[in-house]
């Protein structure tokens, strides 16, 4: 144990810390398209893990091609919107159930991605190309404060959409949509936009973090719609923690790249501390099971017997 606990060296801690600060940002991203789908429409969009992939593919190959870095990730977006589109005909069109459509499109996203690049990955030429989203550590600095603009962009626009009339059709078919048809609000519409806005937002993601590792593979995205989700919910669970009542949209929105900032901050403390990256996947599951059930003990708790007694016991303490 002396020995394992002496094989850890805090400068590198230290030096890996800038690097999950810069991932964290980027999925944030991609967390903030998840919140889209899964929050404001309550739709459980599986879609994530391809479109993810096909953001990266379409940026490398256009990369290669030589089109500017900045004009593909453009383009990622819009081939994310596509995905999105899709996953809503199959849904409102042609009656699939909003799992299976998502899952009908990410399976059918592996072949298209696989045809987009020619074969399972694609690598940018170092030193070749100018990217302007890198690991390198020279320019990590760049990396974070790019992708810090970016994240603030995209929730103002977020913000900015979702409080205009369309947005707001779009958070009321999420609430209820059976109101919503009854006040005139084209629900299947909606969800087709929320598909392919939340989806654009994850593959643009996707074609930032090929920029970031250098290169896209078509199983890039597996798993990505866990790690979403874990994104979204430790936000949660901090804003409701550290806010409480002043918990407002832009805040949640914050604290949902919050939430992929600390996933990626324990994502590289794990490491450092050994554990094995063959497991991560199941270290990401155990993380959002704690995070999922942390809102729910906590209501349990307070509505139990033993709650509502000391409830009562501090108000009569206050009457005294």
């Amino acid at each position: 144990m002396a020995a394992y606990f002496s094989s850890l060296n805090p400068v590198a801690l230290w030096n890996a810390a800038p690097g999950g600060l810069a991932q964290g940002l980027i999925w944030g991203i991609m967390a903030l398209g998840v919140y889209i789908s899964f929050r404001v429409l309550n739709f459980a969009d599986m879609t994530v893990d391809g479109s993810f992939s096909l953001g990266g593919a379409t940026a490398v190959m256009l990369i290669l091609a030589g089109y500017n870095p900045h004009v593909v990730l453009v383009v990622s977006s819009l081939a994310g919107m596509c995905a999105g589109i899709v996953t809503g005909f199959l849904h409102t069109k042609l009656g699939i159930p909003d799992i299976l459509s998502g899952i009908l499109t990410q399976i059918s996203l592996y072949s298209i991605n696989l045809n987009i690049m020619g074969k399972a990955n694609q690598a940018i030429p170092v030193g070749q190309v100018q990217v302007y989203f890198t690991s390198n550590i020279r320019y990590l600095g760049q990396t974070i404060a790019l992708a810090l603009v970016l994240d603030v962009f995209v929730v103002a626009f977020i913000y900015w959409f979702l409080g205009t009339e369309l947005g707001s059709a779009m958070r009321a078919t999420g609430i209820n949509p059976n109101m919503s048809r009854a006040q005139g609000i084209n629900t299947d519409s909606m969800k087709v936009i929320g598909l392919a806005l939340g989806n654009a937002a994850v593959a643009l993601a996707g074609g930032i973090i090929a920029e970031y590792q250098g290169f896209a593979d078509v199983k890039m995205g597996q798993g990505s719609i866990v790690i979403g989700l874990a994104a979204l919910i430790i936000g949660e669970v901090l804003a409701e923690a550290l806010v409480g009542k002043r918990l407002n949209f832009v805040v949640r929105l914050a604290f949902t790249i919050i939430g992929a900032i600390v996933y990626y901050m324990v994502y590289v403390f794990v490491l450092w501390l050994k554990f094995p990256a063959d497991d991560m996947k199941l270290l990401t599951a155990i993380v959002v099971a704690i995070f999922l059930a942390v809102p729910y003990l906590k209501e349990k708790k307070n509505n139990s017997f033993s709650g509502l007694a000391r409830r009562n016991a501090k108000a009569q303490e206050k009457e005294d």
